[in-house]
């Protein structure tokens, strides 16, 4: 049973730090520099570790460009706001998505002018339907050689579509449950303590009123595991984090008024 949890959490988080890591902060928003090969690095582990469910940088990073932009509209990919429920907006945002890789729905240029990284045969290649089938099949294999019975099997789905399950946990929580520090003009939330097991993911709030600060705790008691781990890195010179401008007082603290 524990080698089971071992798995099951592992790749949960490092599957988790990458999406935030390199998906989220870095492919869509640049918060932070780094040299061309270890890009590819993160890139590749990046693929690995979300293995049947690889998220294409290029097209994550042009769909969060779009939900900065239109939060919480119509125009927003994945509002749950325009939704009965999180599998409706999960399937929608996965149909929006596949378009861009396809080129049936080409962005604005707005949402492209800016670096996007891009690894055409990684992409291909993580992409491809019999790529993902071999991950799965692992996944399967694993299971079947440790599981300690058959219904630590009901796990299997949240591997095989890990990537997406986090992101849809993410927009649909982090705009309806929780606490505003800002008004940012749209449903934004924090949430927390149980933040904590999306490793800082889920201070959306903070995130969409800095969304080019790389720390997205802004509070005493918000904890963001993602940025501490990005700030060893920066110390020890595999990335350079981008400082963030001291923000704006026209904007109103919720908290503070």
């Amino acid at each position: 049973m524990l080698i089971i949890l071992l798995f099951f959490f592992g790749h949960w988080f490092l599957s988790l730090f990458f999406h935030s890591f390199f998906l989220h902060r870095f492919a869509s928003h640049k918060m932070y520099t780094t040299s061309k090969n270890w890009e590819r690095v993160f890139y590749l582990t990046t693929w690995f570790v979300q293995g049947s469910s690889f998220l294409v940088p290029r097209a994550y990073g042009v769909m969060h460009r779009m939900h900065h932009v239109y939060s919480d509209t119509e125009k927003d990919p994945h509002s749950p706001h325009f939704f009965k429920d999180i599998y409706q907006m999960m399937r929608s945002t996965i149909l929006i998505f596949r378009s861009f890789l396809t080129g049936k729905n080409i962005p604005e240029e707005q949402f492209t002018k800016d670096y996007l990284p891009v690894w055409t045969r990684l992409d291909k290649f993580g992409h491809h339907i019999l790529t993902r089938l071999a991950f799965m099949l692992a996944y399967v294999a694993f299971y079947i050689a440790f599981a300690p019975n058959y219904w630590w099997f009901l796990l299997l789905p949240i591997h095989f579509l890990m990537g997406p399950i986090q992101g849809a946990v993410v927009n649909w929580c982090g705009h309806k449950y929780g606490y505003s520090n800002f008004d940012n003009g749209d449903h934004s939330k924090n949430s927390t303590p149980f933040g904590v097991l999306l490793m800082g993911e889920l201070f959306q709030n903070n995130h969409h009123y800095a969304k080019d600060d790389a720390n997205f705790a802004k509070k005493w008691f918000e904890f963001d595991l993602t940025y501490l781990v990005m700030r060893g890195m920066n110390t020890i010179g595999i990335i350079q984090i981008i400082k963030y401008p001291a923000a704006k007082e026209t904007v109103v603290d919720l908290v503070a008024a």
